[in-house]
């Protein structure tokens, strides 16, 4: 069986040795070399072709993301940012996911005592990157650039004024759920819905704690409907968008008009804690007819069992189609169990389309 190459971008000669530790352990990896700067990787990936690349957020002579634009532009490739567990980290990471990577791991912080649940993420994170085709990869280059987005924003102001956001909550609500690809994705469907203040949306994504808060942040900016990180007992009102804390899983309880958000540390689920099987079968328990479940672009089977519960309390459910996912893995789990109809598999210009028609009804 063909290895699959990796090469290791980081400054700190301990990560270096930590990361190809951890590859090396795994017979369909093989560490081809480690740089420590933007520049000396820009020759080792002519040199030595690696499949995917682990980069550091952080560097001299060069900042990962402008190494990651260069790439992008000169030669797509799968990218695995290996990201620190701060606010700066995160926003940076955030852009980085919006450049062009395709996941991210935190940093270990105790170097010392590697878990085998820190390993078996960061392998499984490369061997998906490494399995992206290159045509996914080349999506990012058609990127609005910094200027065209600030063109944009005054529309946006005067969409989210022309929204009616009705002073009581609806029983309808939104789930939305996804992993690897997915924090791009939901940013992308949401960009295009053209929100009636209806909405109310939850979601549940695989993001560590210390990035949910700057994430729900950035997707504010974009978004003329507000969005946050969702906090234990709120409300959950129309025209807003709430984000599961990472480390906690969300659930939703009805009240006598709306639903509130509730927030849970038990065990882990598919490995993930938040999980989108949590959220999506609270959602099923709790509005029944009333829900509408989204299942988004994302490794693993998280969030089909789920959506299947949606759809025999006799919700409505989507997923995103093989296409336009960046992996088909938690999607295609949906489908293979019948838990969503052929024609509910759409791209997700259709999937936006899909979102205020359901609130409104």
């Amino acid at each position: 069986m063909k290895k699959i190459k990796v090469l290791i971008i980081d400054d700190s000669q301990l990560i270096q040795e930590l990361l190809t530790t951890i590859f090396s352990s795994d017979n369909r990896l093989k560490v081809v070399g480690c740089a420590n700067d933007p520049h000396e990787a820009r020759q080792m990936i002519k040199d030595l072709n690696p499949d995917v690349l682990t980069l550091d957020v952080e560097m001299p002579r060069m900042n990962g993301i402008t190494f990651l634009k260069n790439v992008m532009r000169l030669r797509p490739m799968p990218v695995v940012m290996i990201s620190t567990l701060t606010s700066e980290g995160s926003q940076i990471t955030m852009q980085a996911l919006e450049t062009g990577a395709i996941d991210f791991v935190e940093k270990p912080v105790h170097l010392n005592k590697i878990l085998e649940e820190y390993k078996h993420t960061i392998i499984s994170k490369v061997m998906t990157a490494a399995s992206v085709p290159k045509s996914k990869l080349l999506r990012f280059q058609n990127r609005l650039t910094a200027e065209e987005k600030a063109k944009i924003k005054p529309i946006d102001i005067q969409r989210a004024m022309a929204i009616n956001i009705p002073s009581q909550p609806s029983n309808k609500i939104i789930a939305i759920g996804g992993s690897t690809g997915g924090l791009e994705a939901l940013r992308a469907m949401l960009s295009n819905t053209r929100f009636t203040g209806c909405e109310s949306i939850v979601v549940a994504l695989h993001l560590p704690g210390s990035f949910t808060a700057s994430y729900a942040r950035r997707l504010n900016e974009y978004l003329p409907v507000t969005v946050k990180e969702a906090e234990e007992g709120e409300r959950i009102l129309p025209g807003h968008v709430y984000i599961a804390p990472g480390g906690k899983h969300l659930k939703i309880k009805r009240r006598a008009v709306g639903y509130q958000c509730k927030l849970e540390e038990s065990d882990p689920v598919n490995r993930h804690r938040p999980s989108v099987d949590v959220l999506f079968e609270s959602v099923a328990e709790q509005a029944k007819a009333d829900a509408l479940g989204i299942l988004l672009t994302g490794m693993g089977k998280d969030g089909a069992v789920g959506l299947l519960k949606i759809l025999q309390m006799g919700g409505h459910t989507y997923a995103q189609d093989e296409e336009s996912s960046v992996v088909w893995g938690m999607p295609g789990s949906a489908v293979a169990i019948d838990a969503v109809a052929t024609d509910n598999v759409k791209d997700l210009n259709k999937l936006a389309s899909v979102i205020p028609v359901f609130a409104k009804q």
